[in-house]
């Protein structure tokens, strides 16, 4: 009865174990700015959507190459995108296509399934 319900949802009959890890601590990095007397800088928090629980222990080994990854997407966006919505989503997407990129070279596998930013506070 419950795959015939998951099926009808249109849900896979397998169930996903998807985890989450969090890249601690908080990322806090300068961006773009256009006037050189202003520094403008972001605060993020982030965490990441694994495929798989079983990912966990590679995330976390990888935490430094996967955390210095997302401080250089934000150093290079400017202030116009870091402030609008719709550039936070571009942020959001480009850090996801690096982290995978990143982790299909590290680990052969593309692990992160999603980004997901819980703080996210410019100045």
């Amino acid at each position: 009865m419950l795959n015939s319900q998951n099926a009808a949802y249109g849900q896979d009959a397998t169930q996903k174990n998807y985890a989450y890890f969090s890249i601690e601590p908080q990322i806090v990095t300068n961006f773009l700015s256009p006037s050189v007397r202003k520094v403008g800088f972001v605060t993020v928090s982030i965490e990441l959507m694994l495929e798989d629980a079983k990912y966990l222990e590679e995330a976390e080994h990888h935490s430094p190459l996967l955390r210095s990854a997302l401080i250089e997407v934000f150093g290079q966006q400017t202030e116009e995108k870091v402030r609008s919505l719709t550039g936070r989503e571009d942020i959001r997407r480009h850090c996801l296509d690096q982290l995978r990129k990143l982790m299909r070279r590290e680990t052969g596998s593309d692990m992160v399934k999603d980004v997901i930013f819980t703080k996210y506070l410019y100045h």
